[in-house]
């Protein structure tokens, strides 16, 4: 069986062409070989930060300054066989020619991974001030769309003051048709109204039909 099933591949895939091994998706492929060292670009640029916000502390600008005057110290008071950097001290300008050749960089390093934080900061500032006017526009659209509709309900003062005017217009009538009687005084009847609404009174007055 394996000898037909071979000779099946190397006839699909052709008679002088080899057989290309089958590609596993199930397996992850094998690491590639690299000459070239190879470093986590986060990791150095955290790196960078620390020393760039190091450089910029009052700290090593103390530790420098001690470092330089001992040097210097040392360089003329001690022994002429134990001084390693005599007057112009050469060495000295050398090393500190090389401190910043390297902090250039590595502020620059610094600042760039700072500018694109600050950048998404700034679009996700952007995006959230979008979705506030968005939502503070829809809000005030339903504010606009409920006084319209409270413009068209009737209130309780209105309610009030109709069924005020139909007693008003019922005891007209009734005054007219049969005469006034000891029933019908304007005492006796603003009793009554003020019986049969009690809201007129200051006191009673209801605060949320404004």
């Amino acid at each position: 069986m394996a000898p037909e099933r071979e000779s099946r591949d190397r006839g699909a895939t052709g008679a002088g062409t080899p057989s290309r091994p089958r590609l596993r998706l199930d397996q992850p492929q094998p690491p590639r070989r690299r000459f070239l060292p190879e470093y986590d670009p986060e990791a150095f640029g955290r790196l960078s930060e620390r020393i760039a916000r190091f450089l910029g502390t009052g700290r090593f600008i103390v530790w420098m300054t001690f470092v330089i005057i001992l040097w210097v110290v040392w360089n003329v008071s001690a022994p002429r066989d134990l001084r390693f950097d005599n007057y112009p001290f050469i060495f000295l300008t050398l090393m500190l020619s090389l401190q910043a050749s390297y902090a250039a960089p590595l502020i620059l390093l610094a600042q760039n991974r700072q500018d694109d934080r600050d950048k998404v900061n700034l679009e996700q500032d952007r995006k959230q001030n979008e979705r506030s006017i968005a939502d503070t526009e829809y809000l005030t659209r339903e504010i606009a769309a409920l006084r319209v509709g409270l413009g068209e309900v009737a209130t309780r003062d209105w309610i009030r003051s109709e069924l005020e005017d139909l007693v008003k217009e019922l005891e007209e009538r009734r005054r007219d048709g049969h005469g006034d009687s000891p029933g019908d005084r304007p005492s006796d009847r603003s009793g009554d109204r003020r019986g049969v609404f009690p809201a007129e009174h200051p006191r009673a007055r209801d605060v949320d039909d404004r």
